[in-house]
């Protein structure tokens, strides 16, 4: 059969569009590669493929999400507390891979500076909340206080105090100007955070993730259970609630987290106008130049 110019150029269309797809799914695939290694058995394999299918519906619903807090202007503010190794990172990676940075960005703030140990506890934070149309997921939040300062040693019982003294106060100003709060602790038992720590320490390439203070937590678990009780009890309250994650199984964790985040959301999908290619102009007189050989990166692969 002879196919025209026209149809074999929408062919090789599909087929571009249809690998970059698969690259899509193959960079989520390495993700998970890299977490357990290859499927052990068909219904491993089985489960993994559903895995796949319903990360990929929910994180269109992320997309869709994401057009309707832009178009709304809505402002929404997301916390990921647990403890170390609990998954946290895993479920914000899912939820920002398919989204715009300049709409939905990560704050991960490093130990405060001897300047910002001077300032108003909560400044910090401040300045990475979002303005209208934008999302910010902090990965770990002002709660550093109620868990490791508390349990290192990093502020003193006044300061302690003081910080579940204003912490309501400060979250119903938060909502109060339009913020959308959502708070959750990402849950794991003492045997498999102690797994995901061996884990690590055997796995080269997730060394970095282990911190002389991520091994201390290990050692001072119960010191971080009691923190972890006191920080719910007293923080938890109607207008501002903790939301509990199962977190031992990784998938099941990210799935119900994401699933959960969107339905506290009233967020509805955003009409587009229709998108037309325009041609690209051209003119006769322009030659492209061509790129000297030396500066190319060698093709190793």
């Amino acid at each position: 059969m002879n196919f025209s110019p026209a149809t074999d150029l929408h062919a090789d269309v599909l087929r571009r569009f249809e690998a970059d797809l698969m690259d899509g799914f193959d960079e989520e695939l390495e993700l998970e590669m890299d977490e357990r290694g290859p499927p052990s058995g068909e219904a491993e394999a089985l489960a993994r493929r559903s895995y796949f299918r319903e990360l990929f519906r929910l994180q269109g619903e992320l997309v869709k999400l994401q057009d309707w807090v832009q178009h709304t202007g809505q402002k929404v503010v997301v916390l990921f507390e647990g403890r170390d190794a609990a998954g946290k990172g895993g479920v914000i990676k899912r939820i920002t891979q398919r989204l715009n940075p300049r709409i939905c960005r990560v704050a991960a703030l490093p130990a405060p500076n001897d300047r910002e140990r001077t300032q108003w506890y909560f400044q910090r934070y401040v300045s990475h909340l979002p303005a209208g149309g934008e999302i910010v997921l902090f990965d770990r939040s002002w709660y550093n206080r109620a868990g490791v300062e508390r349990v290192m040693g990093f502020c003193t019982d006044a300061e302690y105090e003081e910080f579940f003294r204003t912490v309501p106060d400060f979250e119903r100003m938060l909502m109060r100007s339009g913020i959308v709060l959502l708070k959750y602790w990402f849950s794991i038992t003492d045997e498999e955070q102690h797994l995901r720590f061996l884990g690590r320490i055997h796995d080269p390439l997730k060394q970095w993730k282990l911190s002389p203070m991520d091994l201390e937590s290990r050692r001072l678990w119960e010191e971080y259970t009691r923190a972890k009780e006191t920080m719910l009890e007293r923080t938890h309250t109607p207008e501002s609630p903790w939301w509990v994650v199962q977190a031992v199984d990784k998938k099941k964790a990210r799935l119900n987290c994401i699933a959960h985040l969107l339905s506290q959301l009233p967020y509805q999908e955003v009409e587009r106008a229709a998108v037309e290619l325009p041609a690209r102009v051209r003119h006769a007189d322009y030659l492209r130049r061509p790129v000297p050989a030396e500066m190319y990166v060698p093709e190793v692969y």
